[in-house]
């Protein structure tokens, strides 16, 4: 038998009609309509994106509010203006990235970990940029006082963020756990900016920039430890 008798024989075989019974089709149906329920389709991108970008600003304003602006109060108006845009464009594409984390089938414009690397030097830059203090007073105690009061605001910016991505659904929930932390990270630094007076560069370039890397990877952790529980599930 030639390969073009081969094909046309399983042409002709594709053709012909296979009904499937009745009984099973309403077998099959009533199994499935128990677990089907209507949902909401997501908001658009944008409103999401947006919201999450409102979310931490909302978390390191109420910080700063708290505990007092003197960090924005003492910077120049060019150090002011250089900083915050600087945040605003990361957390803006950290924020499309997460969305896009938390989308199946949506485009993704970085990997986490090249988002991370990303944010992490651009803030070097400008810091390295800004402060030449290198002066290292109380250089590990008020160090800690910052990344951990950092920590501790990226902590609701999360939070936050994971309500309103709440019925999107991460297909890989270690990637989504990282951007969801290099966001809420950005919500951190972004209070310290607003409330830390403290120049001394070598300050601002570690322990600053420190919240970033540091919530990605307990967001990462936490995504990975989500994802051995559902495997673990039943």
């Amino acid at each position: 038998m030639k390969d073009a008798e081969i094909d046309e024989a399983l042409d002709r075989a594709a053709r012909v009609p296979h009904p499937v019974p009745a009984e099973l089709r309403q077998r099959i149906a009533d199994s499935i309509r128990p677990t089907m329920q209507a949902v909401r389709p997501l908001p658009p991108t944008w409103l999401l994106r947006g919201g999450l970008l409102l979310s931490g600003a909302a978390v390191a304003l109420a910080g700063a509010a708290r505990a007092g602006f003197q960090g924005v109060e003492a910077l120049t108006l060019t150090a002011r203006v250089l900083i915050f845009a600087t945040l605003a464009v990361l957390a803006w594409i950290a924020a499309g990235q997460l969305v896009g984390e938390w989308v199946p089938g949506s485009r993704r414009r970085f990997a986490p970990g090249g988002l991370l690397a990303m944010v992490s030097v651009v803030l070097l830059a400008v810091f390295g940029l800004l402060f030449h203090d290198y002066r290292t007073a109380h250089f590990v105690a008020a160090g800690l006082t910052c990344l951990f009061t950092g920590l501790l605001h990226a902590a609701p910016a999360a939070l936050l963020g994971w309500w309103l991505l709440r019925r999107g659904w991460a297909v890989n929930s270690v990637s989504a756990g990282l951007v969801a932390g290099v966001l809420a990270g950005l919500a951190g630094v972004t209070m310290l900016e607003l409330h830390c007076a403290n120049f001394q560069a070598l300050h601002l370039l570690v322990w600053h920039t420190l919240v970033v890397p540091v919530s990605g990877v307990v967001g990462a952790i936490i995504g990975w430890g989500l994802r051995k529980r559902a495997a673990a599930e039943p």
